[in-house]
């Protein structure tokens, strides 16, 4: 069962699958979000208020519609199996006001993400682990950012991606068998 962590929707549960998809769990959900306000305050970033958070590999939603119970403005989810987006669906039905997410049904790494990214604060990319070659995608995106836009990539302790010059890793806590990198533009 997953359950929401925090904000105005703590605790609402929400529908998942057993096959295709690896919930992130709360407490990493908590150390994700956790870092974000630290950093926030350091920097005196807002990535809530009237922002958007990127969700690519999206699953059945977790992290944004996090995002959406701890103040984010809106969410754009990218996922591509069509098993897995009915419970997106759901859930975002559950949680959201249309205006409050989009759904886009294709395959983030075939795309060239043509968003507008002035507003976008927060992108998580949470593949299948050991799979994709994350080096393109980080490409395109380091070109399309602006430097209040921070990046999380979660990924196995074993996946390697390389980190362009024009990105800084300013975080990497690791949970067990998993990696969170936290990047933003240098």
């Amino acid at each position: 069962m997953i359950k929401i962590t925090g904000g105005k929707f703590k605790g609402k549960r929400l529908e998942t699958i057993n096959f295709y998809v690896r919930p992130t769990a709360s407490l990493k959900r908590e150390a994700i979000f956790s870092i974000i306000e630290s950093y926030s305050l350091k920097k005196n970033i807002e990535f809530f208020k009237n922002k958007i958070f990127l969700d690519l590999f999206s699953g059945i939603g977790t992290m944004g519609l996090e995002g959406i119970s701890r103040g984010i403005n809106k969410v754009i989810f990218y996922e591509n199996n069509h098993k897995v987006l009915k419970v997106l669906k759901n859930n975002c039905k559950l949680l959201c006001k249309k205006e409050e997410y989009i759904i886009f049904e294709e395959d983030v790494l075939e795309s060239n993400i043509n968003l507008d990214f002035n507003n976008i604060s927060i992108i998580y990319i949470d593949p299948p682990y050991n799979k994709y070659n994350l080096n393109n995608l980080l490409n395109i995106l380091e070109t399309k950012i602006n430097s209040e836009t921070i990046i999380i990539v979660e990924t196995s302790i074993n996946d390697n991606f390389d980190i362009s010059n024009k990105l800084n890793l300013i975080k990497r806590k690791k949970y067990g068998k998993t990696n969170l990198n936290f990047l933003v533009l240098s």
